[in-house]
């Protein structure tokens, strides 16, 4: 079993910046790649941005070059934060972080960015 919690998010004006950071525990040892994804009103959730153990990124389109991930581990715990800047209205979405260790979904509770025009 892994846990998931994220933290940060809130509402913040175009332009402005954000720190979404999630604290994987439990089963640590199997996770390889970690990600942060979004779903807007009415929209589908979609993969914002990952990273695996090895420190390989991917990023959607709509992010690059605003969006950096970056992971940090110690025994007890991976820690991946989402640096987000110049954001924009578009952005707004509930986050969520996510792993799949051997193929089983785990999801963070989630955390609300309001972008404001």
């Amino acid at each position: 079993q892994v846990q998931l919690v994220e933290s940060g998010g809130g509402l913040v004006q175009a332009g402005g910046s954000l720190r979404l950071s999630c604290a994987a525990s439990g089963s640590i040892f199997s996770i390889n790649a970690m990600g942060w994804y979004r779903q807007g009103p009415g929209k589908q959730r979609e993969l914002v941005a990952a990273i695996t153990s090895g420190g390989s990124t991917n990023y959607a389109d709509s992010v690059k070059d605003r969006f950096t991930i970056s992971r940090s581990r110690d025994n007890a715990k991976i820690m991946v934060v989402l640096q987000m800047n110049s954001l924009k209205p578009e952005d707004t979405a509930v986050y969520y972080c996510n792993t799949n260790p051997a193929y089983v979904n785990y999801w963070g509770q989630g955390t609300q960015v309001t972008v404001s025009s």
